[in-house]
């Protein structure tokens, strides 16, 4: 929303409703109660959502609640409990209050205390804006000029004058060109508060929308006009109210409008087909007068192009009532179910001659498949004139793949899944108007799912009896940063404010992927306003690179570039504009290189491998695959995956101008990699250096080593010119240079028995690492090969392969959710679990029992055998739809291999006044580190939580910290805080026995104490060792519903039982849970990131790359216990009997291929439906994007 548009409306802002230092709002304490915030980036933006809900309509449905959070977001919790806290303004909430108290195992006493909502006390709009005078305003800036007339004849004259100038309303389309492709105009025109474009007429003939009218204002005018009209009337008003609840966010539908839905003409536009095919018409304006412009296949010429003359102004657009006989329908297909730009959509009608099923009219209108709209002209001329049924469609869909065509290299790929999905949607209304034909019916206005058909429920232990109520470990504990995530006091790196002659920096990144660097030129960007520093590798006083995994990795290119991304210079000036177009003026001149190596086919060939390789080996794997009954084998892909973390890579640097020290304050993972590098880069010790974390927008391992490089390069600005120095990565920039998960491929071959049984297994795997290895997993895949399943000759070897794209790194579960995945496809999971004590692959030892309950268990709660029955009666039943089911079990070692890093410190102060100051080296992240901390400290001191306090993670309070990462961050640094404790409590002993009766106010004390964690090692000569401190134990069973058509699926229920030990915070521990198994579902099915032919990311933001959403949530969700990532896979292997039953029914037998993510695309062309078989194959070129890994 741009804030000239602003002028004259009243902003509320998160902190605008409630605070913990007056009052709280309810929305900001239901959400804090329901333990809905963990990170707590995205809280503040769920919290003003709701608000904005609940001021419209005090008490919501579950379905108004379900999409008014559509447009929302969140990496951490799963939404499950967003959900949760929200669900108490429902008017029957009851019974879900108890349900999840008990889950958690809380007393009703929070629940029951709840504020009330009390309409009457909301902030009015204030008088003084309303009786402001109208009059034309204009803003100036540096490179543009806002104008914003109040009258069409003024509106009509700028325009005419500033032909080119574009006329902006909801900026939805504008905003993104100027933000994300440098797009300039001198002049803009807003017609926001042009009365005339907001203008609705009911006419018998149709109704007259204003053009500037937003997409919730014409959803509400349709939904009047169904309820109000017969039946045969409300066909294509239906099928737009159909699509406009699919369109965007509620945020976004509540400024984008019709009028620009129709001038941009976006080829995936939602609505421009229906309008299209139900023959609506628009009016546009000029000086001159009106004209009505048909909004039919000739309105669209171009990408962005329409018909329309540069001075027009569109100022209405008129929606035609149908007519007896005529049947309009609306369908699409989207990479996520909400929230998301079609992938194909389609707007259809057909009329008929009265009283027959001969086609009298028709029109078909696709988005996505071409450069605009495009209109089926050849396929309606096969269905004119004839009856409808199966004969006429034939004919129709061989027109129709001749006549709807793409190229191998199209935008946007997914050629072949976007021509069969033109053939499925026909299909789909020839169904729709055959059952009208049969059964005419009033169509409904809109359908949706509701959330959730039962309530999730969540278990954990209860804690046990006789535990001192005062003693908080095990209890549902809220996070001790809730409240203030959900009224916008939470502090976050770029939270911190502005100091006096603070500047900004701005990296310049490559454009090639393999080139040599000829020559920087940063004379334009010097001479730039605002500029005060161009700097590169050069001018580094101390070392110029750092080293990860034993290899270096440079801070900003020298000589040569590996990768579109790579860090070569930084710019440094007044604010964060002037930066950002300084950079994207420096030139940097390439020479390019040959061999480019993208893919691990390529890297293959050419044996471009990172060392060390390794391999791991038990049992005579050549000799059992000599005695196997059967032997398989296969490859299988899993994509990589974006962190996506809510808060971008953030930090501060402010030099302090004494004793050359530097105070760094960053969103990092691991403070003392931070003040290292910072050190090491402008050759000063460690002591002068300091790293402060207060709390992390979520990291999930990737804030770790390029946050450090990072770090470092806005150190040497600071350093260079003796100012703080502030740097913030928009979401493009945090995306392109950070990496992501390891794409990995695995090679396998399987030997088993006729029963089921694996007797030997060999396994190749390779990690598309990028241009260094930064953190490379190819160890702990091979660790982790195994996972629940006893095969006594194994055979493990991974390499990281290097290539030229951006060096991937850390991420949650590191490495895991690529390992055990290979073999978890091609297993009888049950025959082959662990079944007694048993030595690991590694020579481990360990016990199965926890891992066989946990089967066992989850098996009896998922009713996997009843279920079983049930989805094969469904197949039976269903052509289109198909279901699948699938239990998968996890063994997830926990722990870093290498001892060292399995250590912490901790520091804890207790005041003159009895309150305790905790400093441990674990960062907050939303994990609830410090929460579990404080708990543990309340325990151990027995003194109330209330007076227990964390402030930062600092390297000047705890040195030489470990990252926190690999699960074992709350174990380390809580035994630390446990024996200082511990500690401080013994050492006043003596004192409380000579006063008993002594105030905890006299105890004055400060301890520091270290904790060395568990000896851990791997010797991969010897192939042994003890590379995990334990094992924790999981099972998920998932269930899917899949549409064949489309290849969109629904998770229906899924099922967790996980060894959670003897949890500190259930409440915490249950959100890790569900945020973890939907990040997981993420991976597996949906998440999926594009490089192009040269090698430059795609998908570089939420409109190209899609996490789940709310809508993603299965429809029932049960768990206990705390799993990995991994366990998204069940919904994988789920999709893949679904897709089985399909091909059973296609006459498709035998083994197929399916990698990760399973996208409806590869679902759906999986299925092999004989849409999906019409399809030609393309002509041999360059596809539009990389297939990797």
């Amino acid at each position: 929303m741009p804030v000239c548009q602003l002028h004259g409306a009243a902003v509320t802002t998160v902190e605008g409703i409630g605070s913990t230092k007056t009052r709280l709002h309810p929305v900001q304490e239901r959400i804090a109660k329901a333990h809905g915030s963990q990170c707590g980036f995205c809280t503040p933006g769920m919290v003003m959502s709701i608000y904005t809900l609940l001021r419209n309509k005090p008490q919501p449905t579950m379905e108004e609640i379900r999409e008014t959070l559509g447009g929302n977001l969140c990496r951490c919790t799963g939404y499950r409990p967003i959900i949760d806290g929200y669900r108490t303004f429902c008017e029957v909430i009851s019974s879900f209050i108890s349900g999840f108290l008990h889950a958690v195992g809380e007393s009703l006493e929070p629940f029951r205390k709840l504020l009330p909502l009390d309409p009457t006390q909301e902030l009015i709009f204030p008088p003084e804006l309303i009786l402001e005078e109208r009059a034309t305003q204009t803003f100036r800036g540096e490179r543009m000029t806002w104008i914003s007339p109040i009258s069409l004849d003024e509106l009509l004259q700028l325009k005419s004058q500033h032909p080119q100038a574009p006329v902006v309303m909801g900026n939805t389309n504008l905003g993104l060109d100027i933000k994300f492709k440098g797009v300039v105009h001198p002049i803009i025109i807003s017609g926001f508060r042009v009365r005339e474009l907001f203008e609705v007429t009911e006419k018998p003939e149709g109704v007259c929308i204003g053009a500037g009218s937003s997409l919730s204002t014409v959803r509400s005018v349709l939904e009047k006009c169904v309820c109000s009209l017969p039946a045969e009337h409300t066909q294509t008003l239906a099928a737009l109210l159909e699509q406009l609840s699919h369109v965007a966010g509620e945020q976004i539908r509540n400024v984008a409008t019709l009028g620009g839905n129709v001038a941009s003409a976006y080829p995936n536009s939602d609505l421009n087909p229906v309008l299209a095919a139900g023959n609506a018409d628009h009016l546009c304006v000029i000086p001159e007068g009106k004209r009505e412009v048909p909004l039919d296949k000739d309105f669209f010429v171009g990408f962005g192009k329409t018909v329309l003359k540069p001075d027009e102004i569109v100022l209405s657009v008129f929606i035609p009532v149908s007519r007896k006989g005529e049947v309009v329908r609306a369908f699409r297909h989207a990479p996520r179910k909400e929230n998301a730009l079609a992938t194909v959509n389609a707007g259809l009608r057909v009329w008929f001659e009265e009283g027959s099923n001969v086609v009298k009219e028709m029109s078909v209108y696709y988005g996505g498949v071409g450069p605009c709209t495009v209109s089926a002209e050849r396929t309606v001329q096969q269905v004119i004139g004839r009856p409808w049924n199966e004969a006429t469609l034939s004919d129709a869909y061989r027109a129709l793949v001749d006549e709807v065509t793409l190229g191998a290299s199209a935008p946007g790929g997914k050629v072949m899944f976007r021509r069969s999905l033109t053939l499925s949607l026909l299909f789909r209304f020839y169904l729709h108007v055959l059952q009208h034909l049969k059964d005419t019916v009033r169509p409904p206005s809109v359908t949706c799912s509701v959330l959730w058909s039962a309530c999730p429920t969540s278990s954990s232990p209860d804690v046990p009896s006789g535990q001192s109520e005062q003693d908080p470990v095990g209890r549902a504990v809220q996070h001790q940063a809730a409240l203030s995530h959900a009224t916008g006091e939470a502090v976050y790196c770029d939270d911190f404010p502005r100091t006096q002659g603070e500047l900004f920096l701005s990296v310049v990144t490559s454009a090639r992927a393999h080139a040599r660097i000829t020559h920087i030129d940063v004379s334009r960007a010097l001479s730039m306003p605002g500029v005060v520093d161009v700097f590169t590798a050069d001018d580094i006083p101390g070392k110029k690179f750092r080293s990860f995994t034993g290899i270096d990795e440079e801070i900003l290119a020298q000589g040569e570039v590996t990768c579109v991304g790579q860090m070569v210079c930084a710019v440094v000036a007044d604010t964060k504009p002037h930066a950002k177009l300084a950079s994207a003026a420096v030139k940097v001149h390439y020479e390019d290189l040959p061999d480019r190596i993208f893919t691990v086919e390529e890297a293959v060939e050419k044996r471009s491998f990172f060392l060390p390789q390794r391999e791991i080996q038990r049992g005579d794997v050549t000799k059992a695959f000599q005695e196997a009954d059967h032997i398989y084998e296969g490859e299988i892909r899993l994509g990589g995956q974006e962190h996506f973390y809510m808060e971008t890579q953030s930090m501060l640097v402010i030099p302090l101008g004494e004793e050359k020290e530097m105070k760094v304050y960053a969103s990092t993972q691991h403070p003392t990699m931070v003040q290292e590098a910072v050190a090491e880069t402008l050759g000063i010790p460690s002591s002068r250096v300091s790293c402060h974390v207060k709390r992390i927008g979520g990291a999930f391992g990737g804030k770790l080593s390029k946050t450090s490089i990072l770090a470092s390069i806005t150190a040497l600005a600071a350093w260079r010119s003796e100012r703080p120095v502030r740097c913030v990565l928009d979401r493009g920039e945090d995306m392109l240079i950070t990496g992501a998960r390891h794409p990995v491929l695995g090679k396998y071959k399987v030997g088993f028995m006729s029963d089921g049984r694996i007797t030997a297994a060999d396994v190749r795997y390779y990690a598309n690492a990028g241009h260094t290895p930064d953190d490379s997993v190819i160890e702990k895949i091979l660790l982790h090969m195994d996972n629940a399943y006893n095969i006594l000759n194994l055979r493990g070897q991974s390499a990281a392969c290097k290539t030229n794209l951006p060096s991937n790194t850390a991420f949650r579960g590191f490495g895991v959710p690529q390992t055990p995945w290979c073999s978890a496809g091609q297993l009888k999971r049950e025959k082959n679990l662990y079944k007694e004590t048993s030595l690991t692959h590694y020579k481990m030892e360990f016990d199965p029992e926890v891992l066989l309950r946990c089967w066992e268990e989850c098996k009896e709660r998922s009713e996997l055998d009843r279920r079983r029955l049930d989805v094969a009666r469904f197949n039976q039943q269903n052509r289109w739809k198909k279901r699948g089911i699938a239990l998968i079990p996890l063994k997830y070692g926990v722990g870093f291999a290498e001892g060292f890093l399995n250590q912490a410190a901790a520091l804890v102060h207790i005041y003159k006044d009895g309150s305790v100051l905790v400093s441990h080296g674990g960062t907050e992240m939303g994990q609830g580190i410090h929460t579990k901390v404080q708990q543990v400290a309340s325990r151990e001191l027995d003194v109330p939580l209330s007076m227990i306090h964390i402030s930062e993670t600092s390297t000047s309070s705890v040195p030489n910290t470990c990252p926190s990462a690999a699960s074992i961050g709350t174990d380390v640094n809580g035994m630390a805080v446990k024996d200082a404790c511990q500690t401080l409590y013994k050492s006043l002993e003596p004192i409380r026995k000579q006063d008993p009766n002594g105030t905890w106010q006299s105890w004055c004390m400060c301890v520091c104490v270290s904790i060395r964690g568990h000896d851990l090692y791997m010797d991969w000569v010897k192939q042994e060792g003890r590379p995990y401190a334990y094992f924790t134990y999981s099972a998920c069973c998932s269930e899917v519903e899949l549409d064949c058509l489309t290849g969109e699926y629904r998770t229906v229920r899924t099922d967790l039982v996980a060894d959670i030990g003897r949890s500190i915070n259930p409440a915490i521990d249950i959100g890790q849970i569900e945020g973890a198994f939907m990040q997981g579902l993420g991976l597996y099915t949906m998440e999926e990131l594009k490089f192009s032919p040269s090698g430059v990311l795609y998908t570089r933001g939420p409109g190209q790359y899609k996490i789940p959403a709310v809508c993603d949530v299965p429809l029932q969700f049960n768990g206990v216990g705390e799993p990995t990532v991994f366990l998204g896979c069940s919904v994988f292997f789920a999709l893949k009997e679904a897709v089985a039953a399909a091909r059973s029914d296609a006459g498709l037998s035998g083994p197929f291929t399916l990698h990760s993510p399973a996208t409806p695309e590869r679902a759906c062309i999986a299925c092999g439906t004989r849409f999906t078989q019409m399809i030609p194959e393309t002509e041999t070129a360059q596809p539009w994007a990389l297939e990797l890994p």
